[in-house]
C-alpha cells in the first residue's frame, strides 16, 4: 500500500493504517524529540502524546501544504520545545544537586570485574581552592540548570555580577586544571 492511500485511510480513522504509520515513523519521531529533551523516557512519552494528537487531529493534515512526515515532525518538534520551555521541566532540572553528579564519581563500576572506586582526589584538588561564591555559581549554572538571569534572581545579585563571577570561576578552574596536569 502506498503512503498516500495509507494517509487517507488514517484520516478516516482506520486503526490498521495508524498502526502502519506508527511503525514507520515512531523511531524517527522519538529520535527528534530526544535530541531536544535529552531524556529517553521523556522523549518516548512526548512521542506517544504526538501520535495521540495526530490521531485526534488527523483531519487537519492537508497534503497540499506538505508531506505527511513533515506534518508529524513539526507537531513533535513543537511538543518537545513546549516541554523544554515548561516551568515543570526547568524546575525538575533545578532539583538536581551537584552532590548527585559528584556522587557518580564515587560509585563503583557496575561490572563484576571492577569494583574499584574512581579516584576523585584530583577532582577535589581542582575545586578545593575555589571560593564559596564560585562553587555556588558553578553549581547553579552547570548542575542545577539555572540560567544566569535565574541565578541572579535567586542569589539577589545583579546579572552582570553573575556573568563576571561565572567567567572568573571558569578561568580559575582552567588554571587549576593547567597547574594540575603539568
Amino acid at each position: 500500500m502506498d503512503l498516500d492511500t495509507l494517509v487517507v485511510r488514517f484520516q478516516k480513522k482506520d486503526i490498521l493504517a495508524f498502526e502502519k504509520l506508527y511503525d514507520m515513523y515512531w523511531e524517527n519521531i522519538c529520535g527528534v524529540v530526544h535530541t531536544i529533551v535529552k531524556d529517553k523516557g521523556l522523549a518516548e512519552e512526548i512521542s506517544q502524546d504526538v501520535f495521540a494528537k495526530i490521531w485526534n487531529n488527523s483531519d487537519s493534515y492537508n497534503p497540499s501544504k506538505g508531506r505527511f512526515f513533515t506534518w508529524i515532525l513539526n507537531i513533535a518538534r513543537n511538543a518537545a520545545i513546549d516541554k523544554v520551555r515548561s516551568k515543570s521541566f526547568k524546575d525538575q532540572k533545578k532539583n538536581l544537586s551537584a552532590d548527585y553528579f559528584v556522587g557518580i564519581l564515587n560509585r563503583p563500576d557496575s561490572t563484576e570485574e571492577s569494583k574499584e572506586e574512581i579516584d576523585t582526589s584530583q577532582l577535589k584538588k581542582l575545586v578545593l581552592n575555589l571560593k564559596e561564591k564560585c562553587l555556588e555559581i558553578i553549581e547553579m549554572l552547570y548542575f542545577k540548570g539555572y540560567t544566569q538571569t535565574e541565578a541572579s534572581q535567586e542569589l539577589d545579585i545583579p546579572l552582570g555580577t553573575v556573568k563576571t563571577r561565572n567567567r572568573s570561576c571558569i578561568s580559575q578552574l582552567r588554571k587549576n586544571v593547567t597547574l594540575e596536569w603539568k
